[in-house]
């Protein structure tokens, strides 16, 4: 996780009555909406929830109050029982662009801890639920954006998008899934591949390497997730689609064992001088310094 910069609603899916303004959608049952996100049925097909990302002057970069926000809504979408499949898309030109370096720079290490704890609970929770999930891509997913698509059943990306786990340019470590979920996705060495060198991918290089499902246009990627969404509720059991992902899961369910482990970590690399340097000449637009690297071999008596 880490930033790398390049419809609002209701809590509560519990009625089909709601209506639009330009940049609130509100739940007629409640009256409490999102800061962060913005979620709502679709125009034509109200069996799909929408929950768009809404943070575009930070390039949808992930706050405490996001993830808050967005294990919300997927947990009562996967509640209502008239909702059969959920869209995670942007209401901006980006998808994400990973974890909040403002607001990580300033959370001790308790902090960090309890804010890596939402981020792997919120990517659980896309890949616990028994309803389909699409994530629509547009341009910027990278660090704790590719995290939360990995989470998802299926990805749709424009061509645009570009893909990644950056976390090592700035220092952070990518351990809100990325780490463990990249092996067994693209298998270990592309993982190693995009984890150590810090590179980006292309739509049509991600498609190729399985780290997302399709490439369409740009200005087609909310319509073709809405098609794979309607073709799978129209089409499959229920049952057994549950069944299916619930099996699938369970490769990455050992690869998340050792979550605490992963997060005790990162809570303390977070809470290092190394990231403050460098998340701060990030932000900053600054050059990054190099630092030498250290072994971790005995080096025996010198």
């Amino acid at each position: 996780m880490g930033d790398h910069r390049t419809d609002k609603d209701t809590s509560r899916v519990v009625t089909k009555a709601y209506h639009r303004t330009p940049r609130i959608t509100v739940c007629m049952s409640s009256e409490e909406t999102y800061s962060t996100i913005q979620t709502y049925r679709n125009d034509e097909d109200d069996r799909i929830f929408h929950v768009d990302l809404d943070r575009p002057d930070d390039n949808n970069t992930v706050t405490a109050e996001l993830l808050s926000e967005l294990g919300h809504a997927v947990e009562s979408a996967d509640a209502a029982d008239d909702v059969d499949a959920i869209v995670l898309g942007t209401t901006s030109e980006n998808f994400c662009a990973g974890g909040s370096l403002d607001e990580l720079g300033d959370i001790d290490r308790e902090g960090g801890n309890r804010f890596l704890s939402g981020y792997v609970d919120t990517v659980h929770l896309l890949r616990e639920t028994g309803k389909p999930t699409v994530a629509a891509v547009k341009g910027t997913c990278v660090a704790g954006g590719n995290e939360l698509v990995m989470g998802s059943d299926i990805i749709v990306a424009g061509e645009s998008a570009r893909f990644g786990q950056p976390e090592a340019r700035v220092g952070s470590t990518a351990a809100g899934g990325g780490v463990q979920m990249m092996p067994l996705i693209v298998g270990e060495q592309r993982a190693k591949d995009l984890l150590l060198t810090a590179r980006l991918l292309s739509a049509e290089e991600a498609e190729d390497w399985g780290l997302i499902n399709r490439v369409v246009d740009d200005d087609e990627v909310d319509e073709r997730s809405i098609e794979i969404a309607q073709d799978i509720i129209d089409n499959n059991s229920p049952q057994a689609y549950r069944v299916i992902k619930a099996m699938l899961k369970q490769w990455n369910n050992m690869a998340m064992m050792n979550r605490e482990v992963a997060r005790e970590l990162t809570a303390a690399v977070w809470d290092s001088e190394e990231f403050s340097d460098r998340a701060n000449a990030f932000m900053s637009g600054e050059d990054l310094d190099s630092r030498q690297f250290s072994g971790t071999l005995d080096k025996g008596d010198e």
